[in-house]
């Protein structure tokens, strides 16, 4: 059997990466998306296990301190980190497996995985990246100018990555991506 792929999908905050992630997940069996774990509260219908490993400070500073993630950052106040486990497990099953992360993550993937598929996804503007931030109303104005700052920044990190898709519609994005997985797996076939 062969070994799956492992797949990041990053992005700025706001461009649609969850969409996206979750769409993949319904058309293509072949895919298993990572939990994250993270310190930040969960948003409105979020579910433990689910959407994130809500942890507190501390369990997560015992997570790293055992070694027990394959990355971690800490974005906008909370820290996100990968278990490695779980993702290793779906990888030797021959599952493709997708870590939906930020940059500083998708960064440090890169570098600790350079077999794994890096794949940044950009908003159509950064107008259009804010709209879609504040039609989330789930954060204060302070909040939403410091992830366009954020974003401004991850930005011009994006050329550091494999590929980059726009996000101008959902299924178009998702579909590049699926061809870009199954092009980079027939590659790693030969």
């Amino acid at each position: 059997m062969n070994k799956g792929l492992l797949i990041v999908i990053s992005g700025c905050s706001g461009v649609g990466k969850g969409t996206i992630v979750k769409y993949l997940e319904s058309l293509n069996s072949d895919f298993r998306v990572s939990v994250s774990a993270t310190t930040r509260a969960p948003r409105e219908g979020e579910v433990h296990g689910k959407n994130y490993f809500f942890l507190t400070e501390d369990e997560f500073a015992e997570m790293v301190g055992r070694g027990e993630f394959m990355e971690y950052a800490v974005y906008n106040g909370c820290s996100y980190g990968t278990p490695k486990t779980p993702v290793e497990k779906s990888l030797e099953e021959g599952c493709n497996v997708i870590l939906e992360i930020d940059v500083q993550g998708g960064l440090q993937i890169k570098e600790l995985y350079p077999d794994s598929l890096s794949i940044f996804i950009v908003p159509p503007t950064m107008q259009e990246l804010e709209n879609r931030l504040r039609s989330r109303a789930s954060e204060t104005e302070e909040a939403i100018q410091s992830r366009m700052k954020i974003a401004e920044n991850e930005m011009a990190l994006r050329d550091r990555y494999d590929r980059i898709v726009l996000n101008d519609v959902v299924e178009r994005a998702a579909d590049e991506i699926i061809s870009i997985v199954n092009s980079e797996r027939e590659k790693r076939s030969v």
